[in-house]
């Protein structure tokens, strides 16, 4: 559990009633994370949604790697030589692992600690719990969530177009 009076803070908990912003505190937990370390990879299944306290969180997408020569065989065995590209950074209060929330809670992208920084974790199984019997909170997250969704099209956008000029 955390202070509601943490989550209180951030802009994303806006609009929540005292009620909803302490049951989410009593479904989260901080946790350090250090610089290079991965929260997770794309594909994998998400239990959480995070909230980053300090520091800064990069969101990205594995691709194959540039300047190398892919074999056919290589795509097939799943041995080709990737790169992560960054499509947005998430600062102090910013959210992501959305796909925690929403089923099939699997992962839409990786997200890498570029920085030392401190997260708070959601858990996502007991928040939707919490949504079936309060259908009003349920409402109000999922349409904070659907921002946080958009903005990552926006950015991810942005970034492929750059991707591709260069």
């Amino acid at each position: 559990m955390v202070s509601p009076e943490l989550l209180r803070r951030y802009p994303f908990f806006a609009g929540l009633s005292m009620k909803h912003i302490t049951a989410l505190a009593q479904a989260a937990a901080e946790q350090d994370v250090a610089a290079e370390t991965y929260l997770f990879h794309e594909g994998v299944e998400l239990h959480h949604i995070y909230l980053v306290t300090e520091g800064n969180i990069a969101i990205v997408m594995e691709l194959p790697a540039r300047n190398v020569a892919h074999r056919v065989a290589d795509q097939l065995t799943g041995e080709m030589q990737t790169e992560d590209m960054v499509i947005s950074n998430v600062g102090a209060g910013g959210v992501f692992g959305w796909s925690g929330l929403l089923p099939p809670n699997q992962a839409t992208a990786g997200a890498k600690a570029v920085s030392p920084s401190k997260v708070v974790a959601l858990d996502g199984q007991q928040l939707a719990q919490l949504f079936v019997d309060d259908a009003e909170f349920g409402y109000l997250m999922t349409q904070k969530v659907a921002g946080v969704i958009r903005q990552r099209l926006q950015d991810m956008r942005i970034e492929s177009l750059a991707h591709m000029a260069t």
